[in-house]
């Protein structure tokens, strides 16, 4: 679906604009010379910034706040049918669109877009794009799930062809975009509130693959069980990337693993050295991050110097092994990881950093994917030396008694017996603030509020 901003949809409401997403294309529309409005629960600082654009934000949700002049009302998947808005605006037949429609109406007019998508590192390789853009001086439009140090927030408003945003595969949000470069960086069992199953989810990331303009490329992992599936009869051009070079068409050579976590390596494409790239982000899975930043990178025409030089100038995004400080010579990183890949990945980073003891203070996040992955969550705690293990964080869902953390904590302890349920995260402070000792590394891990727990340690 095109969105004609021009002729006919000139004034436009979010529903929802305080998030980080919906406020980002709320910036990007104001750019464009459009009316822009919207509602939120509360006020934020994302909801502050937006005023001081000239934004009329209201704050709940009412059927009065939609008025007869608004042309367009955008929601989010997490907005339901009966909220009052929608309700009102199809009461005054206008057109109501989910948030992923807007977003891919806005990229189609991009001549040089690039759509990041996979189960896990979205956000991180969409900054390193934006980062190797900017190092190229060519003035991209960005669109980041999280916070950009770079660019001051999670929004670019550039003037030039090239546009990179993340691409989310819940409830098939980015099968309403039609990029340029297409970068899939893995596909896992994810969203089970919403997939059936993995074959369901692959289904939807060839639906992605395919959207792919039959003149640009989709980057794919070439480890990736579903590789086959995904490329078969692709009207785009196909680069892989990995660590397996027999596979692989950009992979890494020569890995060091710096004392503070952080990596270097040499970035190869089909045998030829292309550039030596050094991160300041820690991780073998930030290796694979970047060598797809490179790959969709040069698809769109940019320098290897401009992309060793943006790689280089990456520092990590907003809870992504964010360093946040020091509590009595503990060292506390905060981390999203919210699935049993990313919280490997996570503690296998931490391996390469300096410590004495490794504690993981885990939050779940979300009942059903506690329940569907409780398996895998219970197996991906090697790397930690203690785990905490808090109350699940509910988000969009409510408590029916599907599971508790009692259980994952009994789970990870049938693997690596290093875990005790400790559901408070008051009283998770007060233990950690007993029992760990100068020299320890302290990782509160999950989606939710977790992260409370080193900023209230740090502030002691």
């Amino acid at each position: 679906m095109k969105l004609d901003f021009e002729n006919t949809y000139k004034s436009i409401y979010f529903i929802g604009i305080g998030g980080v997403s919906m406020s980002g294309l709320a910036e990007i529309l104001i750019q464009k010379g459009l009316t822009v409005s919207g509602s939120d629960m509360k006020k934020s600082a994302s909801t502050q910034r937006l005023e001081k654009l000239g934004v009329k934000v209201n704050y709940g949700h009412n059927y009065e706040n939609i008025k007869d002049n608004i042309d367009l009302v955008v929601y989010t998947a997490a907005v339901k049918e009966d909220n009052p808005e929608i309700v009102a605006a199809k009461d005054k037949n206008i057109t109501v669109v989910e948030r992923a429609v807007l977003l891919g109406s806005i990229m189609d007019d991009y001549s040089r877009s690039i759509a990041v998508a996979g189960t896990h590192g979205k956000t991180t390789t969409t900054s390193m794009i934006s980062e190797i853009l900017l190092a190229a001086d060519a003035d991209p439009t960005i669109t980041i799930g999280g916070t950009l140090s770079t660019i001051n927030g999670n929004i670019k408003v550039g003037s030039s062809e090239y546009f990179v945003a993340e691409a989310c595969e819940y409830h098939d949000s980015f099968l309403k975009f039609d990029p340029f470069v297409a970068v899939i960086l893995n596909i896992e069992a994810e969203h089970l509130d919403y997939f059936k199953d993995i074959n369901q989810i692959r289904t939807s990331f060839k639906g992605f693959a395919e959207n792919t303009s039959p003149s640009g490329y989709v980057i794919i992992n070439s480890a990736d069980p579903a590789l086959d599936y995904i490329t078969k009869d692709l009207k785009s051009s196909v680069v892989t990337f990995g660590t397996d070079k027999e596979k692989s068409m950009w992979y890494p050579e020569n890995i060091i693993h710096d004392e503070d976590g952080t990596n270097e390596f040499d970035a190869y494409f089909e045998g030829r050295f292309m550039g030596h790239i050094s991160l300041n982000v820690p991780g073998d899975h930030n290796i694979l991050n970047a060598l797809a930043a490179c790959a969709a990178s040069t698809a769109v025409g940019i320098k290897m110097s401009s992309i060793t030089k943006g790689l280089s100038h990456f520092t990590g995004t907003n809870r992504r092994f964010q360093y946040k400080g020091t509590y009595n010579g503990v060292t506390v990183i905060d981390d999203y990881a919210h699935h049993p890949t990313e919280v490997k990945a996570t503690l296998a980073a931490a391996q390469h950093v300096k410590h004495n003891t490794i504690w993981c203070i885990f939050q779940p996040h979300t009942y059903t994917r506690a329940k569907s992955l409780l398996k895998e969550f219970g197996e991906s705690f090697k790397d930690a030396d203690k785990v905490i293990v808090a109350d699940i964080y509910a988000a969009r869902e409510k408590d029916t008694g599907l599971i508790h953390s009692r259980e994952v904590a009994e789970e990870i302890n049938r693997n690596s017996k290093n875990a005790q349920y400790i559901g408070d995260l008051n009283a998770i402070v007060e233990f950690i603030k007993n029992e760990a000792k100068e020299g320890d590394l302290l990782i509160t891990m999950g989606a939710g509020d977790v992260y409370t727990v080193g900023e209230k340690l740090i502030n002691m």
